[in-house]
């Protein structure tokens, strides 16, 4: 099997508006005997038209950056025939941030708090058409797709009790306007865990809040 040096060079171009960082990371790269650095930009809409003009095989994208930021940039490169493979490199773990620019067609998603060796097998799994995913990225990916769960699978007072705990009304209360148990509360709020899959009566109601139950409270709190 040939050495790594004996291979063509992984073409790179690194995006990031902090000078210090791409030079950083354009010397940990350029000291990989497999990979090359072929242009650095500051700015996503640099990156875009370094892309062209250099056509590296992988973009190391930061995601904040002035101007064209890393998800409009990645969108606009990925979009292309023949495109690199965009790998994120960011500080962002952030489930919105993560979604984002992976549907704008990131292969990768790989944090700024990763080791050297990380960030290089990163480029070179990119470079195969692998999707290197930092560990905690993938983490929170799967929580995403456990509190993807929807509200269907709940029953009509399941969804109320819901409804009621993000609008912050405590379980007594809950009782007393549903006209139900404190016991009862309880045991739907179980179930209701097991469901969304969350863990606690808090991440209930940040869940109940960002899938719309919480707009339907004050028609669920003079229920009978």
């Amino acid at each position: 099997m040939p050495e790594p040096a004996d291979l063509l060079p992984i073409r790179v171009l690194i995006a990031d508006d902090h000078a210090i960082v791409r030079t950083g990371l354009g010397r940990l790269l350029d000291a990989a005997p497999d990979v090359e650095v072929v242009a650095l930009a500051g700015d996503g809409e640099e990156a875009v038209a370094l892309s062209e003009q250099h056509a590296p095989d992988v973009v190391l994208m930061d995601l904040e950056m002035p101007g064209v930021d890393g998800v409009e940039a990645t969108r606009r490169i990925a979009g292309r025939d023949g495109a690199p493979n965009v790998v994120v490199l960011t500080s962002f773990s952030d489930r919105e941030r993560i979604t984002e620019a992976l549907d704008s067609g990131a292969i990768g998603y790989l944090l700024k708090e990763s080791d050297g060796a990380e960030v290089v097998a990163g480029v070179r799994a990119a470079a195969r058409g692998a999707s290197p995913i930092d560990p905690r990225v993938a983490m929170t990916l799967v929580q995403e797709r456990r509190s993807g769960a929807t509200a269907e699978g709940l029953t009509d007072r399941e969804r109320e009790v819901l409804a009621l705990v993000g609008a912050g009304v405590p379980n007594k209360q809950i009782a007393l306007r549903l006209g139900i148990s404190p016991t009862t509360v309880k045991s739907h709020m179980t179930h209701i865990f097991r469901r969304i899959g969350v863990g606690d009566r808090f991440e209930a109601a940040m869940w109940a809040r960002r899938h719309g139950l919480v707009e339907h409270a004050d028609d669920d709190r003079g229920g009978s």
